[in-house]
């Protein structure tokens, strides 16, 4: 009940309000998380020195500062997308080069478009379904608040993108197979597996690192074409999705490939600019050794 409340008295009426505004809330919302509740500061401090060695404490700064910012800038852009136009979406987020993605359709072929926490992925999520010709689904991680997942996903859904959690994305793999139904799966790839054994292990921003290996699972079964994709901020509220192709011929690859060169474009792309990352994600918890 008080999920409720609070999502419909405060955290709806505040996503009508603009974007300027919400951001001028979120500079706020910065000055708070940053220097007094101090968010896990630790967290993000042990990541950006264990990924960067090469930096010095001047530089680090720098990007922690500029990642607090950010990250006050995605909870004003999430918050907006409870209500978010159709018309104000595309304005906003766009896909360079679709047509990469829209010839496997062409195909009868499902695509899996890997990415990870980085830049805006919720409003990639709403903008699935109609950036591409595919049926879009969002494979995720389920919420420990039943009430708020049902609320958050009923807003990412409207405009007819699926969203799957691990306990019925194999089911969903298998009935649109079988059914012909071209989709293009959009699966976050650079969470902490829950179990690091059951993963891909390789060296990531300098760290042994356990990617999860769904991707490359489905990929491999159903020989499906894998896309990496990276979200690029041109300027405060304003991305465009460029699409890259691993391989559209996953069942010819050696093990670990498709991750492997996940992990290498990903990696590029944190280099590129560090700040646009989800540092505070604790996605080292697991000793890792690479044999």
């Amino acid at each position: 009940m008080l999920t409720r409340l609070l999502f419909w008295l405060i955290l709806y009426p505040l996503s009508l309000l603009p974007l300027p505004v919400l951001y001028g809330i979120a500079y706020i919302f910065y000055l708070v998380t940053r220097y007094i509740l101090r968010y896990r500061k630790a967290v993000v401090v042990s990541n950006l020195k264990n990924s960067f060695p090469e930096k010095d404490e001047k530089e680090l700064r720098k990007i922690e500062k500029e990642y607090y910012k950010h990250l006050a800038n995605i909870a004003a852009e999430m918050l907006k997308m409870l209500t978010l136009s159709r018309k104000q979406l595309r304005k906003h987020y766009h896909c360079v080069n679709p047509e990469s993605v829209n010839r496997y359709y062409d195909e009868g072929r499902s695509v899996i478009l890997m990415s990870s926490h980085y830049n805006n992925w919720e409003w990639m999520i709403l903008e699935l379904e109609s950036m591409f010709k595919h049926h879009g689904i969002g494979v995720g991680k389920p919420n420990s608040n039943k009430v708020f997942e049902k609320l958050i996903n009923r807003a990412r859904t409207r405009y007819g993108t699926e969203v799957v959690f691990a306990d019925t994305v194999r089911q969903v793999f298998a009935d649109n197979i079988a059914a012909a139904k071209p989709c293009a799966y959009m699966m976050l790839s650079d969470q902490s597996p829950a179990n690091p054994e059951k993963s891909f292990k390789t060296m990531f921003l300098n760290q042994p690192s356990a990617m999860i290996f769904g991707s490359e699972y489905f990929a491999k079964k159903y020989d499906i074409p894998v896309f990496y994709y990276q979200v690029i901020k041109e300027k405060r509220g304003y991305y465009r999705v460029e699409l890259q192709l691993i391989t559209d011929k996953p069942q010819q690859e050696e093990p670990g490939y498709i991750c492997k060169c996940y992990a290498g474009l990903l990696e590029a792309t944190i280099r590129r600019a560090p700040a646009f990352w989800l540092w505070s994600h604790r996605r080292w918890k697991h000793k890792v050794v690479i044999d």
